[in-house]
């Protein structure tokens, strides 16, 4: 809905100035999550596996099978509401509404950039759902249904962050297979990390020497590796190994409205020459992706 009674060259500018903000600049939340617009309010996300491997067809072709990956997705209601003053509008001169529009369109990026690591964080529970194979995000006995691999796999370690436990993750990481018993040879190649191993991230990222050692000994991941993402939506001594530059993100932001300016209005009875209100809406939520995209180093 939007009043009569406010005027048309203050509603464009509340839109104009809140998409401005949207696209103002990139947050981190984008090297973790990717974006899923929905044609319902509900669905079931359904994927293929990975593409069998080649067989030798001397003898005749050989029928492999895909297997079929299923889960169910939802969004959630947010929006923001402001309001100006009519004496403010008439009275300054500075762009009280743009600014107040800006401040609601960047609070809705950074909603979702707070929402993402909130439930990166939350993968080794239940309160944000599970992975679309029953299991928690990071746990130990991912196992796809008719997969190739008789092995659970583990995606879920409790270290602390060093150069040598860094290693441990990423040999893991590498060693991690497709349902077809293959090994999926992502590039890990972003940490994520509270602010209080932020110092710690650094080197293991981007000293060329083992800061742990004396001997001025080589440092094998030194350049191999994105600048780490600090963020405090972590537990203090959390940080997780992210294969960030993968065609699909290990989480998915499920997306079926876009914020944008729902409705405005005018209250001519509010104090101060009356209020105008904008009202900014969305509805989206964040949910699991691929688990072999992501391991947890600690909790």
């Amino acid at each position: 809905m939007i009043s009569g009674n406010v005027p048309k060259h203050l509603v464009v500018g509340a839109r104009t100035g809140f998409l401005t903000a949207m696209r103002q600049r990139a947050y981190p939340w984008q090297r973790v999550a990717m974006q899923m617009n929905l044609g319902a309010k509900s669905t079931d996300l359904v994927d293929l596996g990975a593409a069998p491997m080649p067989t030798n067809s001397k003898s005749g072709i050989t029928v492999q099978d895909m297997i079929e990956k299923t889960k169910e997705v939802d969004v959630q209601d947010w929006d923001i509401t402001v309001w100006i003053s009519q004496n403010a509008i008439d009275d300054d001169q500075t762009g009280s509404l743009e600014r107040k529009v800006r401040a609601a369109g960047d609070n809705f990026q950074k909603h979702i950039n707070s929402r993402v690591f909130t439930v990166l964080n939350g993968g080794d529970g239940t309160t944000y759902g599970l992975c679309y194979d029953g299991q928690e995000f990071f746990d130990s006995d991912h196992s796809d249904a008719g997969a190739h691999y008789q092995t659970d796999q583990d995606n879920e370690y409790a270290v602390a962050l060093s150069l040598d436990n860094f290693e441990t993750v990423w040999v893991a990481a590498q060693q991690t297979r497709d349902d077809q018993g293959e090994y999926c040879q992502y590039v890990y190649d972003q940490l994520v990390v509270h602010p209080n191993n932020w110092r710690v991230a650094m080197n293991v990222v981007g000293n060329m020497e083992d800061h742990g050692t004396a001997n001025r000994a080589q440092n094998p991941w030194s350049g191999l590796l994105k600048e780490p993402v600090a963020t405090p939506y972590l537990d203090t001594t959390a940080w997780h190994l992210i294969a960030s530059s993968e065609p699909i993100k290990p989480l998915i932001v499920v997306m079926r409205k876009s914020p944008g300016l729902q409705s405005a209005w005018f209250d001519p009875m509010a104090p101060d020459g009356g209020r105008n209100y904008f009202k900014f809406h969305a509805r989206y939520e964040v949910h699991y992706g691929d688990w072999r995209l992501a391991y947890q180093g600690n909790t």
